[in-house]
């Protein structure tokens, strides 16, 4: 059985708000698709909240090769990324960056506070967020001439498959997506028709 669906969000949470003897911390939660996103979100979260002493937060991005990062940004050591961390494995959500601000209220919380702190602040943020089902999917290239476009068309439109672009000059080129389950079954369909090329589509 191929596991070909993931969980994320599609929308910036609502700010959330946990107190802890004076301290407060604003938890938040984002989509995002690259480490350029990540950081604009950021650079957005430290303008807003400029005079706050810590921002400490933990992404995850990629649907099978995963990538993560956990800060506690002067916080001590696994005492604010890796609880917030923690939230997005339980959660089960990828692709999604969850901060944490901290204000200082005037009493030190000690290590265990701050993990509880910094735990619940990011579980707030992810119930505040609507999370959803998406599918995994491959992109394949098709290249093929006029006299076959009906021919794939027939099978674009009996699969229902999506055509993400499409050129059409000397030669046709369709780009399409299909979830990953049915991947190999649609590569054969058109790999076995002639005057057709199929091949996984590269990102230039």
């Amino acid at each position: 059985m191929i596991e070909d669906t993931y969980k994320t969000i599609t929308l910036p949470s609502q700010e959330t708000l946990f107190k802890d003897r004076n301290s407060k911390f604003f938890g938040y939660a984002f989509p995002v698709n690259n480490e350029e996103d990540i950081k604009n979100r950021l650079e957005e979260l430290r303008k807003l909240h400029h005079t706050a002493r810590h921002h400490c937060y933990a992404w995850q991005l990629g649907t099978e090769k995963i990538r993560f990062r956990a800060n506690d940004d002067g916080e001590p050591s696994n005492s604010a990324g890796q609880p917030i961390y923690g939230q997005i494995q339980a959660f089960g959500v990828t692709n999604v960056l969850i901060v944490s601000v901290r204000y200082f209220g005037g009493t030190k919380l000690g290590v265990g506070g701050l993990i509880n702190a910094y735990r619940s602040s990011a579980q707030l943020a992810l119930e505040a967020s609507e999370i959803i089902e998406k599918t995994i999917n491959i992109e394949y290239k098709l290249t093929f001439g006029y006299d076959m476009m009906n021919k794939v068309q027939q099978i674009i439109k009996k699969q229902q498959i999506e055509i993400i672009n499409q050129k059409l000059e000397l030669n046709c080129e369709y780009i399409i997506s299909v979830r990953k389950k049915e991947a190999e079954s649609i590569f054969n369909v058109f790999d076995n028709l002639f005057k057709v090329e199929i091949k996984e589509n590269e990102y230039e």
